[in-house]
């Protein structure tokens, strides 16, 4: 696929998001995250030169879940991925695809100056980069 124009992360990205603290027990998380039907959550920041974090429902199943813990005495900062790779809002999809592919992973926050704009994901990528030059 050759599209007739730049593609950038900031034209498929979702500008909704939902943020946790760290401190948040993964019980928090995870009505946070069925009341904003969401299946992630980014982690804020503790202070301004820490960096942001991300906490997927496949880590609560696998950290959580499945070691039989329970989700009131776990915090979302002992099973988050953090630091969280991201991507640049002018950054081209094709280069986003092919660093998910490189680090297997499907979903990154966009961020520019320090601050999360939104989310990309395959999906998005697919269905609103490439779908409309098809």
């Amino acid at each position: 696929m050759k599209p007739s124009r730049l593609i950038k992360n900031s034209d498929v990205m979702k500008d909704s998001y939902v943020m946790v603290d760290g401190l948040h027990t993964v019980a928090e998380a995870i009505k946070l995250a069925v009341g904003n039907d969401v299946s992630m959550l980014l982690v804020n920041k503790r202070h301004e030169h820490d960096e942001y974090g991300m906490v997927l429902m496949s880590d609560i199943a696998r950290k959580v879940l499945a070691k039989d813990k329970s989700p009131e005495r776990v915090n979302v900062y002992e099973i988050m991925i953090k630091p969280v790779l991201s991507v640049h809002a002018d950054m081209d999809i094709r280069y986003t695809a092919r660093l998910f592919e490189r680090f297997g992973i499907n979903k990154a926050p966009v961020i520019e100056a320090g601050k999360i704009l939104g989310v990309v994901t395959y999906h998005d990528i697919v269905l609103k980069g490439m779908l409309p030059h098809l």
